[in-house]
């Protein structure tokens, strides 16, 4: 699986464990081909983005498009709204890393196909239950105690 993560102020530690992130997940759904990108953006983007492609006006955490058929091999973008992940991470208590581990794979799990509700029931949903598993599976190998 090649990731593309387009360079950030985060410093190459946190890129190399979003990178991770998004191969965690591919790899956990024995998906081994293909091309996701990941972005980190402002509010200002992530806005337009969620409007013009959700029809939806306001900022979000993150954003995720899958980019091929049924057949194909996975190509997909995904973008995380970094003000949000940092507003987010504040408001839980928990450090910005593992917030955005945790938009990174709940970016490429919808890229590679799954959803969710949008009401509350989200919070029980398979693909929530998968995405909590791989971020915490993630941050106690990268981060033990």
């Amino acid at each position: 699986m090649k990731v593309k993560l387009s360079e950030t102020e985060l410093g190459k530690e946190i890129e190399e464990l979003l990178r991770d992130a998004v191969i965690l997940t591919c790899t956990e759904r024995e998906v081994k081909k293909g091309e996701i990108s990941l972005a980190l953006v402002g509010d200002s983007e992530i806005r337009e983005l969620n409007l013009a492609h959700l029809g939806v006006d306001s900022a979000t955490d993150v954003i995720a498009f899958a980019l091929y058929g049924p057949g194909e091999t996975v190509v997909g973008d995904i973008y995380i709204g970094h003000q949000q992940a940092e507003i987010q991470s504040s408001e839980l208590g928990i450090p910005l890393e593992v917030e955005l581990v945790r938009l990174a794979i709940h970016g490429t799990l919808h890229v590679l196909g799954h959803d969710h509700p949008e009401s509350d029931e989200r919070f029980t949903s398979e693909m929530f239950r998968l995405q909590e598993s791989l971020v915490q599976g993630l941050i106690k190998e990268k981060f033990p105690k």
